[in-house]
């Protein structure tokens, strides 16, 4: 799939919360931002589209399309850091290989601390960890 910039149609302005243009983006460019991220640091998807958008100079990134290039590179063996991104709040990904203990397992050999406590798992300090 190639990048596609399209017009956000006006039934779906108040879910973007925008009007404008958005990009679906390819798996060539969620992996090229993806490998930017350091070791040991993270990103929210949020933040994935937030830089996507900027990189196509666009209101936004699709954020079903941009989900499913990043869980379609978790699956192929490319050295794509997938791990490296979590959910808003730090949570981890159940779509990523191994689910949640997988996503956990490869954050855990990066150095970064797993959060237990709550119903779902998440980076500890997620804040502190962003790249």
């Amino acid at each position: 799939m190639e990048d596609k910039i399209e017009v956000i149609p006006k039934t779906m302005e108040k879910f973007f919360g925008c009007s404008g243009k958005m990009v679906k983006p390819s798996s060539a460019s969620v992996k090229a931002l993806v490998n930017e991220i350091p070791k040991g640091k993270i990103i929210t998807l949020d933040q994935l589209r937030e830089r996507i958008a900027q990189d196509f100079k666009v209101q936004t990134a699709c954020p079903a399309a941009t989900t499913k290039m990043l869980q379609a590179l978790s699956v192929e063996d490319n050295g794509v850091c997938y791990w490296r991104v979590v959910k808003k709040q730090g949570e981890l990904i159940s779509k990523f290989p191994g689910g949640t203990e997988g996503h956990a397992d490869l954050l855990r050999k990066e150095g970064l601390e797993i959060d237990y406590s709550k119903k779902n798992l998440a980076v500890k300090n997620h804040l502190s960890h962003i790249a």
